[in-house]
């Protein structure tokens, strides 16, 4: 579209946990639930995800509000606030909710998705402890369709969990109760957690500089070249995605040579360390794959797929704090914490976390979209491929005097398929 797409908003509300779902709800035995090892080594940092669904469903600002209450019932810390002493309160203050229309159909928005304003804000870079830890903004099209942009502090749950809860809020909304995942925030203690030089070593890395801009790119990967990777090395969907966009974002960003060229990634450890089925809260670890920039830019794409895999084979070491080689330095070690901020590259997944499959009465979304403008560190969220033939990928990766060169990285693979 030529012109700006005008938003109109609602005021911010605070949705409130339903005291009608209380009796089919988890009880919640404590006013406090206690950070994990795997929460403290979250910064607050407000994460956004936008859902785009384009089969109309009945009154969806209000529809997915009222189930959003419901499902608070049952995610009862997710409506509390961080204390400021390790832990979460269950307050009940509730998540702040934004009810918005667009002035266009959804399919004139395709493209234009990323830069409007479908998603609550954080009043701050990073989240305070008196913010909600949850705020979700549910827009209409005129064509009946709908957005549901979600943010939250990363301290409160992962993407694993945030899928849960929205599949939750979406059988909620389609009469499901209780949700068919009964859900877990409390950890146990008698379970693994990270060792302490890691939460330590994460916690150091805040930049005082906050986030960067970085230009903005929504990249489809083929189906097709991604096949051609996995047929080749045996890697996963996600390893040959990073493997594309680490070469492409290489060479077009970064001299040939010895630079420290390294990619991070975190890996969800619930198979991992045994959690309770249902879990929400944090689980994930990160995990990074030295290299220069030299090296990756000559490599082969099976190369640097392997090089990814053999790295998420050496988490279990992180989790045991004996890693070594590879696996030594993770995602807070000392030597990603001297790089100069642009060298790194972060590549995220969220396939199968379900995002895809959050169903609010019209079927799953039609797009799912990491929602952000600005970020602590180059990076890449993988998404679902959802109805189409590619994996998308939303990038905040370049600057914009490397754009033109990474979009020409891109082109010569994926019109090569």
């Amino acid at each position: 579209m030529s012109a700006a797409v005008v938003v109109t908003k609602s005021s911010p509300v605070l949705v409130v946990p339903s005291e009608s779902e209380t009796a089919a709800a988890p009880v919640i035995a404590a006013d406090t639930v206690a950070l994990s090892s795997f929460d403290l080594w979250m910064l607050p940092f407000p994460m956004k995800l936008l859902l785009a669904f384009d089969r109309p469903i009945h009154e969806p600002v209000e529809t997915i509000k009222r189930a959003l209450s419901r499902a608070l019932a049952h995610y009862r810390p997710a409506a509390g606030r961080l204390d400021g002493r390790g832990g979460i309160a269950c307050t009940g203050e509730g998540v702040a909710f934004v009810g918005a229309s667009a002035g266009c159909a959804l399919d004139e928005a395709v493209a234009t998705l990323p830069q409007m304003d479908l998603t609550a804000r954080c009043p701050g870079v990073l989240c305070h402890d008196a913010d909600p830890l949850l705020l979700v903004q549910v827009t209409e099209f005129s064509c009946g369709g709908f957005a549901v942009g979600v943010t939250w502090n990363h301290v409160l749950a992962d993407g694993a969990g945030i899928g849960q809860f929205l599949q939750a809020v979406g059988e909620l909304t389609r009469g499901v109760s209780p949700p068919s995942v009964v859900p877990v925030r409390r950890w146990d203690d008698s379970v693994p957690g990270l060792p302490s030089s890691m939460v330590a070593a994460k916690k150091s890395m805040v930049d005082d500089n906050g986030p960067r801009y970085l230009v903005r790119h929504d990249i489809a990967v083929p189906l097709t070249l991604i096949g051609r990777i996995k047929a080749e090395t045996g890697c996963t969907s996600f390893e040959a995605v990073a493997a594309v966009i680490w070469r492409c974002r290489t060479r077009a960003a970064m001299s040939p040579g010895e630079t420290t060229a390294p990619l991070s990634f975190p890996c969800n450890a619930r198979a991992l360390v045994g959690v309770t089925a249902g879990y929400y809260g944090n689980c994930i670890v990160g995990q990074t794959v030295p290299a220069t920039s030299g090296a990756v830019a000559s490599s082969s794409l099976a190369d640097l797929a392997r090089l990814i895999r053999r790295a998420k084979e050496k988490v279990p070491d992180l989790l045991s704090g004996s890693s070594n080689g590879e696996a030594a330095a993770p995602d807070g070690g000392a030597e990603v914490q001297q790089l100069e901020w642009y060298n790194g590259l972060a590549v995220v997944s969220w396939l199968n976390l379900g995002f895809e499959a959050a169903d609010f009465g019209g079927g799953g979304a039609a797009r799912v979209m990491w929602h952000e403008e600005r970020t602590l560190l180059p990076g890449c969220m993988v998404c679902p491929p959802c109805r189409g033939d590619a994996v998308n990928v939303s990038s905040l990766c370049v600057k914009p005097e490397h754009a033109d060169a990474f979009l020409g990285e891109l082109a010569r693979l994926t019109t090569a398929t």
